[in-house]
């Protein structure tokens, strides 16, 4: 199946046909020993991507469902949690854990930047946390987070990390067995979706839990939640023949598959070539007088949230683009008209990028701007044979 549109907004994003091939394949009892195999081989991929010795749970459902996962099974009512956001979806964090009764405090960069540590250290100095979130990169800004910087702080603390990797999993290293200067200062909780770097259709909620975690929820006695109870999954991801809730079977069909081309290319060269992505639409569209919300040195390898040049109208500019079958996505909130968002992560490739740019170029000659496509192809592919030679 031949994608008819360059999709190009912060996820979904491309699906491969080999992806397609096993989204099509036959659909199986979820008890079905061929469909069980399949399943056993993702929770083991999952567990080999994040490098974890605890467990994963593999669930239908969006990235927003694995954010309360990872919250209300770690954290309980009456408890202290401090978000560090860098946009829109670091944010989100409040109102779902003050569902759960869960008292919030929130360290908010401006956007387009990052918290800075000194006010994570001071905040955390002042205060009981049960857990800390950190968004890896946030969909919102393209921002992505120093977790050299602010995992020892919190770990230091004695929090739980608690890491979003929605937009960055699969394109960014989340090692769940690195250590940050001290043998216990470790990533406790990765969440993540399945729709953005990892490549595959929307659909799947992904969370590893390490020990520690594990034992924060084991603490908790029983929680507010059922489907998001992790107790009530863990006997379904140590043996996927049993029976909680039935999973979404061809989602898994293609999360196995993806997973497999995740691994074959590995993390290392993986982050490397979303690094060089990233500089290289960045360096593109800047030659078009576009500017990054995100400085180079805070800005994410999986997104760009880009500034209009003066004259630039968002709906004529995003409209145009679409009929020349290239989808990028508006801003959020205050940005909404003045920036629009384009990712360049999993499946996508330099020669879907290069096209991107090129018509880019086209729609902004089209909307009056003087502009030269070959110089902003130039700086795309410098960017590229530069990241190689390192």
């Amino acid at each position: 199946m031949k994608n008819k549109e360059l999709l190009l907004v912060p996820g979904p994003t491309p699906v491969v046909d080999e992806i397609y091939d096993a989204l099509a394949s036959e659909t199986r009892g979820h008890t079905d020993p061929r469909f069980t195999a399949t399943f056993k081989a993702s929770i083991k991929q999952t567990k080999e991507l994040l490098q974890t010795d605890g467990e994963v749970f593999i669930v239908a459902g969006s990235g927003t469902l694995a954010m309360e996962m990872a919250i209300v099974n770690t954290v309980g009512r009456g408890e202290k949690l401090l978000v560090i956001s860098h946009g829109y979806f670091g944010d989100r964090f409040t109102p779902l854990a003050n569902a759960f009764g869960i008292e919030v405090d929130v360290l908010q960069a401006e956007w387009g930047k990052q918290v800075d540590p000194e006010l994570v250290q001071e905040k955390i100095a002042l205060n009981n946390y049960k857990a800390v979130t950190i968004t890896h990169a946030d969909t919102s800004t393209g921002v992505v987070s120093d977790l050299d910087a602010l995992i020892p702080i919190i770990k230091q603390a004695g929090a739980l990390v608690i890491l979003d990797g929605v937009v960055a999993t699969a394109a960014l290293e989340e090692n769940m067995s690195k250590t940050y200067g001290h043998p216990d200062y470790k990533i406790d909780v990765v969440l993540t979706g399945s729709q953005k770097a990892i490549g595959i259709p929307p659909g799947l909620a992904i969370v590893a839990f390490n020990q520690t975690a594990l034992a924060a929820r084991e603490a908790l006695g029983t929680v507010p939640a059922y489907y998001s109870d992790i107790k009530n999954w863990i006997p379904i991801m140590q043996d996927p023949s049993k029976y909680f809730a039935t999973p979404p079977v061809n989602l898994i069909y293609a999360y196995n598959t993806a997973l497999k081309i995740v691994l074959d290319e590995g993390i290392e060269q993986r982050e490397k070539r979303h690094i060089a992505f990233g500089r290289g639409v960045r360096s593109a569209l800047r030659t078009f007088g576009m500017e990054s919300l995100a400085d180079e040195e805070v800005a994410a390898p999986t997104l760009s949230c880009m500034l209009y040049p003066a004259g630039v109208d968002d709906g004529s500019f995003r409209t145009l683009l679409s009929h020349k079958g290239v989808i990028v996505a508006g801003a959020l909130a205050h940005l909404a008209g003045h920036a629009f968002r384009i990712g360049h992560m999993g499946n996508t490739t330099a020669k879907m990028l290069e096209s991107a740019i090129r018509h880019i170029g086209e729609v902004l000659q089209e909307l009056g701007l003087e502009i030269n496509t070959e110089a902003a192809l130039v700086a795309f592919r410098e960017e590229l044979s530069q990241s190689v030679a390192q």
